[in-house]
């Protein structure tokens, strides 16, 4: 694509396309964008919009295309096309700083993150000056440049906060202190001086506040992984002036806005994380600043309001105290009684109670307010906070806390059975704090797992959370009734079961309420209550006694997922999958009903597939559906495929890319079902499975092999019949994933199931040319992977064709290749295979090359017969060879099997491993005494001698035992 005005026009008309509200005219411009991102240009004309249009609209379009083509394309991944050339990755960086900076700020904040993205592959190596370039800029004295720099950089430095410790981590961040650290500390010096000069402008004012907060959020990044020299030595400095802002208060920069926090309050929230960084990490060097710390957030958070655009704040100074009370150098700090009270009086009551924003977050915005409460989203709350002061402060004072609480709680609670109807907020806070009080330790698999003793839970449960579970109108007081369902979900280990059992059938009424957040919490209950595991491994919850209920759960659960704000409520879709899973063949008779509305939810959601999580339990339902069903009848497989294909077909068809590697596993799991023959419907769409586009997609691969397979495990023959020039299209794929060392192992799936189901007729002309490929593979880049799944082949071709068939494969390719392979790589390498299926396809195997070829007794090769047979008596008696070269040790996880990106593992749609030599071998081991016997009586004598002269002693010792258990003797 050359850089002209005709390029630069077009791609104005197809940006201003993909903003079209419109499918029809949309989704052919993201098409044809995709297409020609990998043209050279393509970047450096998106560059030239977002600088030179004349439109708005267009340039924040350009940037934010721009961002999200560098976070697709920047990462140089082995295997798979560079789609940026070398030539505009260098303009690229040359030119980005400059525009990321004069830029307006909307398009400086998309360049400033993609500044951070290709710094996180190239920097420092492959672009060292971009610090140089960047500090020097802090000398304009234009702070709409030096904010662009700040934010640039702790977009680029904010990782340090997650990475783990490695020299080349620590050897980057000694870069970036040797260069920034003293100039980030002169600007935080100079803004502070630049504040007091221009204390009475509101606009200079709300820049250098700006810049503020994000010099304090860099500090945080930067002393992150450990306290670096140079801020040790300017301690004094930094701490100084953070006690001095936490305790200014600038009219001019308070806001009337209740919700949104101001720049006062997030520069102090940035400042009690970084003392709280200080005191949990380097508690001796931060000592001498601690106690004024301490007094100016205590100080801070008594006079703080509730208005939610201080929740930040608050919940960044409670952290700072709970973080400081675990610490047992700060202990003396809370000792006294009073100190205590004062705490729970002033700062914990207080930030618990539920305020009017959180009852409107709970009725108008249910999805966040879910986030928050139940997942722990990071955002902070107050409440949250609260919570994990309580526990640090229980950590060494746990009585008189408990103590101190249980007043408060009582008081609570009487306060609300006066007038329910004015007080219930009292009864919410009241849960909150017992909950807080008793939980020590959670996880998500078995919510509460360590307990406050002093707290009853039992009987405040039975006191006072059943009664609002029990209660006829499941609508009324909808935040307690949420309370209730939340109390009995997180201390689902500590209550008897007899009380689960006995809140199974008020949660499934729950989930008939109006209130969003009500039937979501209810659906969670049951969820997590159904994984529970009781006695001897088994759910704790039997379908036997969920019989009664099982009507009832499924309906409403059903019912739930057709109330508009909850039609595609992931709690709810994961608790239809657990039930499913659950009652196993007790769904059958509803299956023909809900198959229904299943398909119905999967055609809509397919139309903009926005829920990554709902989608994914709607196919395990899916899966769970055909499985226990057809487990009852396999003859019931037809009607589910009726039911899907049309659905399928449309998603197909639409390539909707999020849903294909689902369609691809959910087909699978059909197709293993039907014995063995291929109906018609699948056979027309196996052309389309080997379209080289459908296999560019990383997250498709795993899922169109396992379905591949299928097909050529159901109807091999059938393919090779009616089919047969599509067999070079097959072997493409082979071709295309065995040059790839993330997915080779799925290229050997592929080709092990076509050496196993297709007529040897149908490829003989192909078989040179597949090992030939392989071959090639092995001198560019032998992994340990690759070996493993060479040998299960080769070994697998030998038990199919026989080991003269091998053999003669091999020489024809060159002569003596057999024996080299045999040599340097089945004898040497052979115990490193993995797999009980595996090992046993190579013994066998190994056992055929040994007695039934002929060459191995009579030419060269016979050197090889006793070494090749105390590396069988290895792969038997040894344990495997797991070791992995160190080179290989560091392979990035997106290299190893399994993992894949936008690949997602259906659990209930899994493959029974298939054993390919079946019952025709029980022993491997008997089978190769039988073997060798056999050998022995058509060569006397011939055996018993090369065996006693070169086999070590105790491999002869097992030989004499395999030989034993087969009742024979060689002779």
């Amino acid at each position: 694509m050359e850089l002209n005005d005709a390029n630069l026009q077009s791609l104005t008309e197809f940006l201003r396309k993909t903003l079209d509200p419109d499918p029809t005219v949309r989704r052919p411009a993201e098409k044809f964008l995709e297409t020609v991102e990998g043209n050279q240009n393509y970047p450096l004309l998106l560059l030239t919009l977002l600088e030179k249009s004349q439109d708005g609209v267009i340039r924040v379009c350009s940037a934010v295309t721009f961002k999200n083509y560098i976070k697709r394309n920047w990462r140089i991944v082995e295997d798979e096309p560079n789609k940026i050339s070398e030539a505009d990755r260098t303009a690229i960086k040359a030119n980005i700083v400059n525009l990321m900076l004069s830029s307006p700020e909307q398009i400086q904040k998309q360049l400033s993150d993609a500044i951070s993205i290709i710094g996180r592959e190239d920097f420092p190596q492959k672009w060292p000056d971009l610090l140089t370039e960047m500090v020097n800029r802090f000398g304009s004295g234009d702070f709409h440049i030096i904010n662009g720099v700040l934010r640039t950089a702790h977009s680029l430095f904010k990782r340090y906060r997650h990475e783990f410790k490695s020299n080349e981590l620590w050897t980057e961040i000694k870069l970036v202190l040797d260069t920034f650290a003293l100039p980030l500390t002169n600007l935080f010096k100079a803004t502070i001086e630049l504040c007091q000069t221009h204390a009475t402008d509101i606009n200079a004012l709300k820049v250098l506040f700006s810049s503020l907060t994000l010099i304090c959020k860099l500090f945080y990044s930067l002393n992150f992984q450990d306290l670096p020299e140079f801020f040790e030595d300017n301690m004094e400095t930094w701490m100084t002036n953070f006690h001095a802002l936490l305790t200014i208060d600038n009219k001019l920069l308070q806001t009337d806005d209740e919700e949104e926090a101001g720049l006062l309050e997030l520069l102090k929230s940035q400042i009690c994380d970084n003392a709280a960084l200080y005191a949990q990490k380097y508690d001796e060097e931060f000592q001498p600043y601690l106690p004024r710390f301490v007094t100016a957030i205590w100080n801070l958070l008594v006079s703080t309001g509730q208005e939610v655009k201080y929740d930040l704040l608050v919940s960044n100074a409670i952290q700072f105290l709970a973080s400081v009370c675990e610490r047992p150098h700060y202990k003396h700090l809370f000792e006294d009684q009073n100190t205590l009270t004062s705490i729970c009086e002033k700062v914990i009551v207080p930030n618990m109670e539920f305020r009017s924003a959180d009852e409107e977050a709970f009725e108008d915005n249910s999805e966040e307010y879910i986030r928050r409460d139940l997942e722990g989203s990071d955002v902070d709350t107050r409440r949250r906070a609260a919570c994990d002061l309580v526990r640090g402060l229980c950590k060494y004072f746990e009585g008189p806390v408990t103590a101190i609480f249980s007043g408060y709680v009582s008081s609570m609670l009487g306060e609300y059975a006066k007038n329910p109807g004015t007080n219930w907020k009292h009864k919410d806070a009241a849960i909150y704090l017992v909950t807080s009080l008793a939980s020590k330790a959670q996880t998500q698999k078995h919510g509460i797992t360590q307990a406050n003793e002093l707290v009853n839970l039992t009987e405040f449960f039975v006191n006072h959370i059943l009664p609002d579970l029990k209660s006829q109108n499941v609508n009324e007081f909808p935040v307690l009734k949420a309370d209730a369902i939340k109390y009995a979900m997180i201390f689902r280990s500590q209550l008897p079961k007899e009380q689960l059992i006995q809140s199974i059938p008020l949660l499934i009424a729950h989930l008939q309420t109006e209130s969003i957040v009500q039937h979501t919490y209810a659906a969670h209950a049951l969820e997590r209550l159904f994984t529970m595991r009781g006695p001897n491994n088994s759910t704790l919850i039997t379908p036997a006694e969920m019989a009664p209920f099982t009507e009832q759960l499924l309906n409403n659960l059903f019912k739930a997922l057709a109330v508009p704000a909850s039609s595609e409520n992931e709690y709810i879709m994961k608790a239809i999958m657990r039930s499913f899973s659950l009652l196993q063949e007790c769904i059958v008779p509803y299956i023909p009903t809900l198959i229904g509305q299943l398909t119905q939810k999967l055609l809509l959601v397919s139309k903009n597939p926005s829920k990554p999580h709902f989608n994914h339990y709607l196919f395990e339902s899916l899966c769970l559906s055909v499985r226990i069903t057809c487990k009852a009848n396999p003859v019931t497989v037809s009607s589910f495929e009726e039911a899907l294909f049309p659905v399928f077909t449309e998603i197909l068809q639409n390539d909707v890319q999020e849903f294909l590697p689902y369609v691809f596993q959910v087909m699978s799991l059909l197709l293993e079902i039907h014995s063995n023959s291929i109906p018609d419907s699948y056979l027309a769409l196996f052309p389309h499975l080997l379209q080289p586009v459908l296999w560019e997609r990383t997250g498709n691969i795993p899922p169109l092999v396992r379905l591949l397979q299928a097909y050529l495990e159901k109807g091999g023959t059938t393919i090779a019949s009616t089919a047969a020039d599509k067999i070079p299209g097959l072997l493409g794929v082979f071709q295309k994933l065995i040059a790839s060392k993330a997915n080779d192992h799925q290229g050997f799936y592929l080709l092990n199931s076509i050496i196993e189901h297709m007529p040897p007729e149908a490829i003989i002309q192909y078989r040179k040319q597949i090992f030939i490929l392989l071959f090639q593979r092995l001198q560019s880049s032998k992994t340990t992977k690759f070996i493993k799944s060479f040998l299960v082949f080769v070994n697998l071709y030998g038990v199919k064709y026989g080991a003269i068939a091998l053999q003669e494969i091999f020489d024809e390719i060159q002569p003596k290749m057999f024996g080299m392979v045999v040599e340097k790589i089945v004898i040497p390498e052979v115990q490193k295979v993995s797999g009980p299926v595996e090992r046993k396809i190579c013994a066998v195997g190994i056992t055929k090359v040994l007695t039934e070829c002929p060459a191995m007794m009579d030419t060269d090769y016979t050197k090889l017969w006793t070494p090749l047979l105390q590396a069988l008596i290895g792969l038997f008696e040894l344990p495997e060879d797991d070791s992995i070269p160190d080179d290989e040790h560091f392979i990035d996880i997106e290299d190893t099997p399994g993992y894949q990106t936008a690949f997602s593992q259906l659990a209930f749609a899994g493959k029974k491993e298939r054993d390919p030599i079946g019952d025709a071998v029980g022993n491997p081991k008997v089978h190769l005494a039988q073997s060798l016997h056999k050998l022995s009586t058509a060569c006397p004598g011939r055996v018993p001698s090369m065996i006693s002269t070169s086999l070590n002693a105790e491999a002869l010792q097992y030989l004499q035992g395999y030989l034993q258990a087969a009742s024979v003797q060689l002779v």
